[in-house]
């Protein structure tokens, strides 16, 4: 039998139900799970705030994976057969039909209205299609990518959905070099656009966030300001962003943060003619007032949503982890971001711990607190 984590409907506890070994398909992997994360959207699954989800569900949407099993002959997304004990990642959106317009035409794959996510649109019902599970079942259509050599499992972890996401919003914000970028929102997402953005050659990025405890990550991780928001006077990182920027504001502007506010208040550190990428808003929380006079039109102002990221983004993670995993910024690695790993009897834990921003990156160890994996301690 196979211990997996199972929620069961929203606002109720996670608990812990045992599952038959699986049959594998033609073309089928079966993965011992080393590690899997607990990403705010998991938090968005807790309090039901997505439309579709099959509850009772198997959470874990990015996960690192030690192949156990395979049924036939298998490639990754290199062309490498796919073999037992070989350490391996997975694009967490599959079924992807690649016949619609908007495959076909749009080529926005994000938006394709068959694709299918591990640890969101699977009923636990359907079996181990989520990573907070001692094994997952990965089906015959599921793209899967080995780790690089030397690639540490907890750096992959690390940057888990938060980097391709990052990376997608990114892209869409065409960074160019000697930019001031303004990142909203200093949870994992908004640190990974942080570190990509300077990447890209961002010549200053600062950041924002209410809890002082992520904003010290982001210092850590190389940011070169970090600004509290500040609930008794909720202008005054506003203003501190237009005075580090010459009082015109940032060339570019990432949301990160997921709450309606932000929205006005990213604009109004925007300078004119600038460009705002919107990534934090997953789910509905709300509407957030502008004036399309004064807040879009008159400063000539280009805003731009981001919805999920594709096997492009997933497969660049990989190469920027393995570029610049271990120095992101003050010699510091993405392994900085784990704030804590926990058992699959602690994953309730886990949820409170990032639901109430009591650290970075929390991730799942569904096999044991010490999994024997190359590298790990």
């Amino acid at each position: 039998m196979v211990r997996a984590a199972v929620m069961p409907e929203p606002m109720v506890p996670v608990e812990i139900r045992e599952f038959a070994e699986p049959t594998l398909q033609d073309n089928a992997v079966l993965l011992e799970t080393v590690f899997s994360e607990v990403c705010g959207t998991d938090v968005h699954l807790r309090h039901g705030r997505l439309a579709g989800v099959p509850y009772p569900i198997i959470p874990g949407h990015v996960s690192v994976g030690r192949v156990e099993a395979v049924n036939g002959e298998v490639r990754d997304i290199d062309g490498n057969d796919v073999r037992p004990g070989s350490l391996v990642t997975f694009l967490d959106v599959h079924g992807t039909c690649h016949r619609c317009w908007y495959c076909l035409v749009a080529k926005e794959t994000t938006k394709c209205p068959e694709r299918h996510v591990y640890g969101i649109t699977h009923s636990a019902t359907e079996g181990l299609l989520g990573g907070w599970s001692e094994r997952i079942y990965l089906q015959p259509d599921v793209h899967i990518l080995t780790l690089p050599d030397g690639l540490d499992p907890r750096t992959v972890i690390a940057a888990g959905c938060a980097l391709p996401t990052a990376l997608h919003a990114i892209e869409r914000a065409e960074i160019s070099i000697g930019d001031r970028v303004v990142v909203q929102g200093a949870g994992p997402v908004g640190i990974n656009a942080a570190i990509l953005a300077r990447l890209s050659g961002a010549g200053e990025v600062f950041i924002v966030d209410p809890v002082e405890t992520r904003l010290e990550g982001a210092r850590r991780l190389g940011v070169s300001a970090g600004v509290r928001i500040d609930p008794e006077d909720p202008g005054r990182h506003i203003r501190a962003i237009r005075e580090m920027t010459g009082q015109r504001g940032a060339d570019v502007t990432i949301e990160a943060a997921g709450v309606p506010q932000a929205f006005k208040e990213g604009i109004a550190m925007t300078r004119d003619g600038g460009r705002y990428v919107v990534v934090g808003h997953y789910t509905d929380t709300g509407s957030a007032s502008v004036n399309p006079h004064t807040d879009i039109n008159k400063k000539h102002l280009e805003i731009r949503g981001t919805w999920g990221s594709d096997l492009s983004h997933f497969y660049r993670m990989l190469d920027v982890l393995k570029r610049h995993g271990n120095d992101v910024g003050n010699g510091l690695g993405w392994d900085e971001m784990i704030g804590g790993v926990y058992s699959l009897g602690e994953v309730n834990m886990a949820l409170d711990d990032v639901e109430n921003g009591r650290l970075i990156k929390a991730i799942i160890c569904p096999n044991g607190d010490r999994p024997s994996i190359v590298g790990y301690p």
